[in-house]
């Protein structure tokens, strides 16, 4: 199963991932999350310490390795030659992070384009590695996607077997979640679920997704829930949420309806 989690900015995304990947792999499911975010913080997310995470280096901001696999030093501009099809097969025992017996995290960064444009070493090695993830690994993946429409722009949306996109329960929101879910059906992205987060009022909600969705898209609604604030403010980790807590209880109930050959404990 291979699971692209996207959406605007601040909306949720990561908490969200994160969500999923703690519980499938408590659930006793292989687990590996690639955070490609141009801020990637899906590693404090998981239960790495602030300070750890912080000292994380993404693979697309990686000089010596890009230049190693590439040819190229990232940011030489045009007219370098450079590798499309790197080395990456060994990538994940490299740079991997350990987040339990059953999870895993490799975080890989995104793509800085005003700096370096649509072709480049790191864009280059990125696509790759993403590739070579999706097509070999067995593991579910679970991908914590830039925000926005970059990763369908660079056309990294390929070959995933199912996108939840995510959103706040607002006209606007919504609005640019279905713009992302055509763009992931271009990309022949086999199942799009519509996850509308942070709902405080659930009929209101419901009233707004019959009436801007309806029956054009899959939608899944998740309530807010205070402990993901407390947390935040905190700096800790999602594997700290109580086990009946309004976010778990939720995701739960997501792969429940939409992945019902997966078992969640």
């Amino acid at each position: 199963m291979k699971i692209l989690v996207a959406g605007k900015g601040g909306t949720g995304k990561t908490t969200i991932a994160s969500t999923l990947a703690i519980l499938l792999s408590k659930s006793g499911y292989k687990v590996l999350v690639l955070d490609t975010d141009s801020v990637p913080n899906t590693a404090v997310s998981l239960g790495i310490d602030v300070e750890e995470a912080s000292k994380i280096v993404p693979l697309t901001m990686n000089d010596k390795l890009i230049q190693e696999r590439t040819g190229a030093k990232p940011g030489e501009g045009w007219g370098v030659f450079f590798t499309l099809n790197p080395k990456v097969d060994d990538l994940i025992d490299k740079y991997g992070i350990r987040i339990s017996e059953k999870l895993g995290l490799v975080v890989v960064g995104s793509i800085d384009a005003s700096k370096q444009g649509c072709l480049c070493p790191a864009i280059a090695l990125a696509r790759h590695f993403l590739r070579h993830v999706l097509t070999s690994r067995d593991e579910i993946i679970i991908v914590d996607s830039e925000a926005g429409a970059e990763v369908f722009g660079r056309g990294l949306a390929e070959k995933f077997d199912m996108m939840l996109c995510i959103t706040e329960p607002t006209v606007k929101s919504i609005g640019i979640a279905l713009k992302l879910v055509k763009m992931a059906e271009e990309l022949l992205v086999k199942q799009n679920v519509i996850v509308v987060n942070k709902v405080k009022d659930m009929k209101r909600a419901i009233k707004l997704c019959k009436e801007i969705i309806g029956d054009r898209v899959s939608y899944h609604l998740i309530r807010y829930d205070e402990n993901i604030e407390e947390l935040d403010y905190r700096g800790r980790g999602l594997n700290e949420l109580p086990p009946n807590t309004p976010m778990l209880l939720d995701v739960k109930k997501l792969v429940e309806e939409f992945i019902p050959w997966i078992e969640v404990k």
